[in-house]
């Protein structure tokens, strides 16, 4: 029974868990976003304004990136192997790139950009934290 804070710190589940199941969250919002990418490149949804073949061909090219990429890193993020996170660090480096070395193309997004490097952050700590929590448990 818990009756201290303590006691619910210790009866938590392990970091993995926090991880995983974060990483599932993660991958469920790049079934969302590569899905919104499929409709905009078949014309189920403008953007801005223009369909799909209406946009320049930078903008077009970035679509197609990222409906192909989001889905891949959410297999990935979901399989919970590594390369689904190398694809998913890969990807936030891509926008963040895109919407600041290259804004005169794609657009300023600071919201989008905070958002990408909270999320790195978030997982930065719960894989230090994992790693701090099996390094204990092994020695």
């Amino acid at each position: 029974m818990i009756t201290s804070f303590q006691d619910l710190i210790e009866s938590r589940p392990p970091w993995s868990t926090f991880l995983i199941w974060y990483l599932r969250g993660i991958a469920i919002i790049l079934i969302c976003g590569g899905v919104i990418y499929w409709a905009r490149i078949i014309g189920i949804v403008e953007w801005r304004g223009l369909w799909f073949w209406d946009m320049p061909i930078a903008m077009q090219g970035a679509i197609v990136f990222f409906a192909v990429l989001d889905l891949v890193a959410a297999t990935g993020l979901w399989l919970t192997v590594s390369w689904g996170t190398v694809m998913w660090l890969f990807r936030c480096f891509c926008q963040i790139v895109m919407h600041t070395a290259f804004s005169d193309l794609y657009g300023r997004r600071p919201y989008e950009i905070s958002f990408y490097l909270l999320t790195v952050a978030i997982y930065a700590a719960l894989a230090y934290l994992m790693h701090k929590e099996n390094r204990a448990g092994s020695s």
